[in-house]
């Protein structure tokens, strides 16, 4: 890898998050000579998550630009089609691959795995840590944390996700900025006795979706994956037996695998548990404080999330680079290329209405609808509409 022409030489920065975000902010800040650190709370990368997706030219030129793009192409799950199944597992409707699946994807756990190797010989990871505090100085910001020591730094970037630290540390409370939908979603790891294919299979009722898949690379293991309504959600994020009794409650009764996939539940160690929630920052930075991914334009399960974040870790890296570290330029040339692009998916985006429609009325609908071929054709042609390119500016290394 290239070392760059060092224009951020000597720029401090500490990224919170180790997930996609923050390991792909911290490839170029690093490539550009910053001196970056990346603080993650879990005690190791994450092992949990759903596959994700890249579209479009530009993201695909990014991950290229990276040095990431063979790997990715050599472990994607070539998403496929998903499977609308009544209580029988008879098929009501299938959606075409090219809905879900984008030009290249992948599970999350690998990508954020490959995007920290490609980083690690630059970068200062600090894992099972979490910022507490952040003050401002006369030239910095100091960065008090939970077991390390603190520090002073030029720049902190938010890349933490929907339920970001920084974001509430440095711009206020989470209540002013997510905006919960409606329903909460989970996922866990099985073995794989359902004798389940890849095709992951959906079973709908009012309010409720269970769906279980193979997994595209271990066919012996499986996923599940649950969606349902919920006004409000009084469950901590660290409290695993609330969740799971919750999920049990909710889904309690249901036919097709629903009673296997729930057994299974109690005995998984690692639980993806969280609202779908959608994210609206109305600046994405303020002072030496800056968002980056979820943390400043997340919607849960947002199909283009992930390829807006590592497109938008390029853009802040390089015009942090293009103004030698000048924050107020940077951070507004940063916000002034991004805010239309990550817009344009974000804006309406609720993946639960789709998933488990709350009502039968509008659950008849869906079916009724997604069965047409010309829906289809309009939702395929939507998606790509969404991967519509911006002109990205090549930031010298």
């Amino acid at each position: 890898m290239m070392n760059g022409t060092g224009r951020l030489r000597g720029v401090r920065v500490l990224i919170s998050g180790a997930g996609v975000a923050g390991p792909a902010v911290a490839y170029w800040l690093s490539r550009h000579g910053a001196d970056t650190t990346v603080v993650e709370t879990a005690s190791a990368l994450r092992t949990s998550g759903f596959a994700v997706d890249f579209r479009g030219p530009t993201q695909l030129a990014v991950l290229r630009e990276m040095g990431v793009l063979d790997d990715l192409r050599g472990i994607q799950t070539h998403g496929g089609a998903m499977s609308f199944v009544d209580e029988l597992g008879q098929e009501i409707f299938r959606l075409p691959a090219e809905f879900a699946g984008g030009d290249i994807e992948v599970y999350r756990r690998d990508l954020s795995r490959i995007l920290y190797e490609h980083s690690v010989d630059r970068v200062e990871y600090l894992f099972g840590d979490t910022v507490t505090a952040l003050t401002k100085t006369a030239t910095g910001v100091t960065v008090d944390f939970d077991r390390s020591a603190s520090r002073t730094v030029d720049l902190v970037v938010g890349a933490d996700g929907l339920h970001s630290g920084v974001r509430r540390l440095a711009f206020g409370d989470e209540s002013r900025f997510a905006r919960h939908l409606g329903f909460c979603l989970a996922g866990w790891e099985l073995p794989n006795r359902l004798g389940a294919d890849t095709t992951p299979r959906y079973y709908t009722v009012p309010g409720r979706m269970a769906s279980v898949a193979a997994d595209q690379r271990n066919p012996g293991r499986a996923n599940a994956f649950f969606v349902f309504t919920t006004p409000r959600l009084e469950v901590s994020w660290h409290e695993m037996g609330r969740q799971k009794k919750l999920i049990t409650d909710r889904f309690a009764g249901l036919r097709w695998h629903v009673p296997h996939l729930l057994d299974s539940l109690r005995s998984a160690r690692e639980l993806y548990f969280d609202t779908i929630s959608r994210v609206t920052v109305p600046c994405w930075s303020t002072g030496r404080c800056v968002l980056v991914g979820d943390a400043a334009w997340g919607v849960t399960l947002g199909g283009m999330g992930v390829g807006t974040s590592v497109v938008g870790a390029y853009v802040l890296a390089g015009e942090l680079a293009a103004a030698r570290g000048d924050h107020r330029v940077a951070l507004a040339a940063y916000e002034s290329r991004m805010r239309r692009y990550a817009a344009r998916w974000q804006r309406r985006a609720n993946p639960g209405q789709f998933l488990a429609p709350p009502t039968a009325t509008r659950l008849r609908i869906r079916d009724a609808m997604l069965r047409t071929r010309t829906v289809q054709r309009l939702m395929v042609a939507s998606t790509k509409s969404l991967a519509t390119d911006i002109d990205l500016p090549d930031y010298p290394l």
